[in-house]
């Protein structure tokens, strides 16, 4: 047999369950002579009867009450495919999930994550992977199932939220001249050596621009590919970083550094998530969204009081 009909499982179920054509078909939300008709097909198939008069009734030949409960059970089962997911509550799941997040949110957000999972799921687990899946397809390929930063748009397949929006600022340890400076100009901003952060290695970047409007130009000493040296090194040499506010908050107290406002009108820096559509309805992944979002709000809260 090439093709089998499966619509004529859940009619030969009904049909054996009621032992009825007009029952079936109610039961079934068809009409009548569909359910006659359903029912040849099945007796075509099957090379028996299945049901017979017996005065005003049916009943099953003895072919009918042989299969009556294997039929059951495939039709049974069939719906289940189709039913919404009863899978076990995402807080008692074990899964791991591959993170990719700036460098700045591993060393202050994602241990806030961590602790919070562990509490309101604790079977999940987080696996963090290199900065440098970003220029790949790693959401579509699935080697990430959820990216946390600075998200750029253009990729319509992916679905993407945004979280905070951060300001940057400048930070020095307290020995540098500029933490001694009440008010920080664009000349002595310029004047000072500088650190840059990239992951392409590129020296310049917006703030260069804005500078150049002014007629200044700055020195940059050193460019590196994280936040995290950045910060480092402008603790231990009289350099001057730039960083999110919120974010960096936890490694500026850690390290002992001084923050103050860039003299410049630079646009704010928006900080997102983004995940591939396959995950989009998974019950564990929507809760680790969740989480996600709950904890980048409570640290967007924090710094504003």
């Amino acid at each position: 047999m090439d093709y089998i009909d499966l619509n004529l499982i859940e009619a030969l179920d009904a049909l054996l369950a009621e032992n009825s054509v007009t029952k079936a078909a109610a039961r079934l939300h068809t009409s009548a002579p569909a359910m006659s008709r359903a029912l040849a097909r099945l007796r075509r198939t099957f090379d028996d009867p299945l049901l017979v008069r017996a005065g005003r009734d049916l009943v099953p030949t003895p072919r009918a009450l042989e299969l009556r409960g294997e039929v059951h059970a495939i039709a049974t089962r069939a719906r289940a495919l189709f039913a919404p997911s009863t899978t076990a509550d995402p807080r008692t799941a074990v899964r791991m999930f591959d993170l990719q997040v700036t460098d700045m949110l591993s060393t202050t957000f994602i241990p806030s994550l961590i602790d919070d999972l562990r509490e309101q799921a604790p079977g999940i687990s987080l696996r963090l992977r290199p900065e440098n899946l970003e220029d790949t397809p790693a959401l579509r390929e699935g080697l990430v199932d959820l990216e946390i930063g600075s998200i750029r748009p253009g990729d319509s397949e992916i679905h993407s939220e945004a979280l905070v929006t951060e300001t940057l600022i400048a930070a020095v340890r307290p020995g540098h001249p500029l933490a001694k400076v009440k008010t920080v100009t664009p000349q002595r901003f310029a004047a000072a050596d500088h650190i840059v952060v990239s992951r392409r290695g590129r020296a310049r970047g917006p703030i260069d621009e804005q500078l150049a409007e002014l007629g200044l130009s700055r020195r940059v000493v050193a460019v590196v590919p994280t936040f995290a040296s950045a910060l480092f090194l402008a603790s231990e040499t009289d350099v001057v970083c730039i960083a999110p506010a919120r974010l960096a908050q936890r490694m500026l107290d850690t390290l002992g550094l001084r923050a103050f406002p860039i003299p410049l009108a630079l646009p704010s820096v928006t900080v997102g998530m983004a995940w591939h559509p396959r995950n989009h309805h998974d019950r564990t992944h929507q809760l680790l969204r969740e989480r996600a979002r709950h904890i980048m709000a409570i640290a967007a809260e924090g710094v504003s009081r």
